[in-house]
Order: C-alpha cells, then structure tokens, then sequence
C-alpha cells in the first residue's frame, strides 16, 4: 500500500472524463485531499454579507483529482474507505437567493461564519462543535465529510458538480465521516475519482443549501471491486449513531419520488445479492426494518433519497 496526495490547486469544475488525471494509484491505496471548500476561497473567516452578491457562481464546488486507480474497468465498484477527515479552524453558511428548499420565501442573502473547536472524540465519532448561539446556549457537534465524493461518467461531458449523479458528484450525504465506506459504480477506465466540498456538520437534505463549509483535508483508501454488479448507483456502509451500524442504498432522479422507488429498488437487489432473500422478501424487510432519508434536496436536477438497513437484524455472520 503507498500514500499519495493531492494538492489544493489540483482541482476542476466539472465532471468530465476527458479530464487528465493528476494523479496514477494502485488499487488499496491511500490518497490525501487538500480541499478548499465550496466557495473555492472565495468567502473567507473575515467575509461579511457582501461576499455573497459578488460570489462567482461558476467557481463553486470544485473539487480535486481525478485520480486514475489502476485496475479500475467499467462494471466495477469502487470502494473508497473514509480514514480521515480533518477541518479548518471556521466555517461558514449562507442563505443564497435562488438556492435551497425555500428560497421562494427567504430571498435575502444572509451569511454567517462559525468558529471550529477541535477535540477529537474518536468513540463518539465528533471532532468537536461549534456554537450557533451561545448566548442562547445552542451547540452544534461536528462530525466532518466530504460532500463531494464521485468518479467520471461514462458520457461525453462536461457535467456540473452541483447535482448529485449516479456516479456520485455532490452526495451531501452526512454519514459519510471517518469510518465510513462509500461503493460508486465505475464507468470509464481508472474510475477517475474526485472529492471536495468539506462540510464541519450538517442535517439530512442541507435544506438551506449550505452547510458549515469549511475546507478540509481528507484521507480515503481507493479500492477496486470486482464483485459487486449490484451497485449502480451510490451505496455506503456507515455507523449513524454510536450503536449501530447501516448499509444504504441510493435513489438518483429529477422526480423525488421516482428517486425513492429506485432507492428502494436499489436495496432490494444488495439484499438478494449479498443476503440471498427474494424480492418479495426484501421488499418486506425493507418496509419493517429499512430507514428512508432524504440524503441530497436543494442541487437540482437531481434528488438523492437512501434506503438505510441495520445492520443488527442480521444475526448470523457471513
């Protein structure tokens, strides 16, 4: 195994597979990202409220790589370890007009940064808070991740790093701190994987658009899987809560609903592949033992809903 890194101007802005990479691993090894967050440098810890009407919308969410995984061929998966992700010392969130769940009814810019205490509790999985009001005695746990986590597609591009895709892009998908695991289909050769986007914490669906952004550095071992045909969209292993442990499967479509069924669909094909049940038997595990989230609402076109199963119903080793 051998350690790379990628630095913080390698970067891009798009998903595109004509994009040469900046980096050649072996599959198993381990690659550190310095990330910039979302903004792309733009907002800064000193930044007030006009950093948002001047902020140039076709830098943002850029993210580093790609990086080519030797091995790496159409059909496979790529599984991508999360060992680390480390914050800045600030944040910051924002209300941008014409982003979010209701940005029809908040349509003034607001902009708030937020300093990071870092205090590591590897038990508990948070690397520390930050206080949205101190005063009022509200504190927010930090639990870093990568937002942006995807390969290349197999269609001629440019692809805009905004929506989520199939192949990942922007996932925004809170679980996926140190200790997690995330499986994105491969479409084209050497997988051609990129990551950005840091976020200190953040709720399911970022329904305001923003999270506390924040640039961070972020360590992942890159392997490549041959057998798991079943993933076509993007599936994680993670521990949501200090005592349990889930797989999810993911749902990628325009249509929330139509995101949801293939969600849903998503999970009953892991559960047949790796669980051996019939369709019909994990549809029913799915309806009295399966977590829907909304993972990824406000990066349009695109919604990522996940079906989540414990992974504590399952009894038996395999």
């Amino acid at each position: 195994m051998s350690i790379h890194a990628v630095k913080r101007e390698q970067s891009h802005l798009a998903w595109d597979h004509s994009i040469p990479p900046v980096l050649r691993v072996q599959s198993g090894d381990t690659v550190t990202f310095d990330c910039l967050d979302a903004s792309n440098g733009q907002i800064t810890a000193e930044s007030d409220i006009s950093a948002i009407a001047s902020l140039a919308f076709g830098q943002l969410d850029q993210v580093n790589g790609p990086v080519y995984v030797s091995d790496a061929q159409p059909g496979d998966t790529l599984q991508v370890e999360v060992l680390r992700v480390e914050p800045a010392s600030w944040g910051w969130t924002a209300s941008i007009p014409g982003f979010g769940l209701l940005a029809d009814e908040f349509p003034v810019p607001q902009l708030k940064i937020w300093s990071l205490h870092h205090d590591e509790d590897t038990a508990s999985g948070i690397y520390g808070f930050a206080w949205f009001d101190e005063a009022r005695g509200i504190k927010i746990p930090l639990r870093p991740f990568a937002g942006e986590m995807g390969v290349a597609q197999a269609a001629k591009g440019p692809f805009s790093t905004i929506p989520p895709y199939k192949t990942g892009g922007n996932i925004d998908t809170r679980y996926m701190s140190a200790g997690s695991t995330l499986y994105l289909p491969i479409e084209v050769e050497g997988a051609l994987f990129s990551v950005g986007d840091g976020h200190a914490a953040q709720g399911d669906g970022e329904v305001c658009g923003t999270a506390i952004e924040t640039s961070t550095k972020v360590s992942v071992r890159l392997t490549v899987l041959k057998d798991k045909p079943y993933v076509q969209t993007p599936h994680f292993r993670t521990t949501a809560t200090a005592s349990e442990e889930y797989y999810c499967t993911t749902g990628v479509d325009p249509d929330i609903r139509e995101a949801t069924r293939a969600a849903v669909r998503n999970m009953i094909a892991y559960l047949g592949a790796e669980h051996g049940l019939s369709r019909m038997e994990a549809y029913m595990l799915c309806s009295v033992a399966g977590d829907l989230r909304m993972h990824e609402v406000v990066d349009m076109p695109n919604y990522l809903i996940g079906m989540m199963m414990p992974k504590s119903i399952f009894t038996k080793a395999k």
